[in-house]
């Protein structure tokens, strides 16, 4: 599977959808409908759980943070930053494995 990448950096649900259908030859707007559901899945998931583990893929965690004071770099004023729930993800070790493979020297 090769994706198509646009002029930017970023990866967007219509480039998956559209690398999919390349492969498959299942209609785009199917695609869709299945890439926007299985995120709603993971949101909601990770609204109930704070906790999703996808087996050789990665756990996604919801952390919360702490208020603290911050700091903007061109006014130099200080600011409180409220406390907040953050999404981390951690790569299982096959992800990381898999992308090392790939990674040329």
């Amino acid at each position: 599977m090769v994706i198509q990448k646009n002029n930017r950096d970023n990866l967007k649900k219509e480039d998956i959808s559209k690398d999919i259908f390349l492969n498959t030859g299942v209609p785009k707007l199917y695609l869709s409908k299945i890439i926007n559901d299985i995120l709603n899945i993971l949101i909601s998931s990770l609204n109930l759980k704070r906790n999703l583990k996808i087996k050789n893929f990665g756990t996604f965690k919801v952390l919360k943070k702490k208020s603290r004071i911050g700091r903007n770099p061109k006014n130099n004023k200080t600011y409180t930053i409220s406390s907040r729930l953050v999404a981390t993800f951690k790569a299982s070790n096959k992800l990381n494995l898999k992308i090392r493979k790939n990674v040329k020297k």
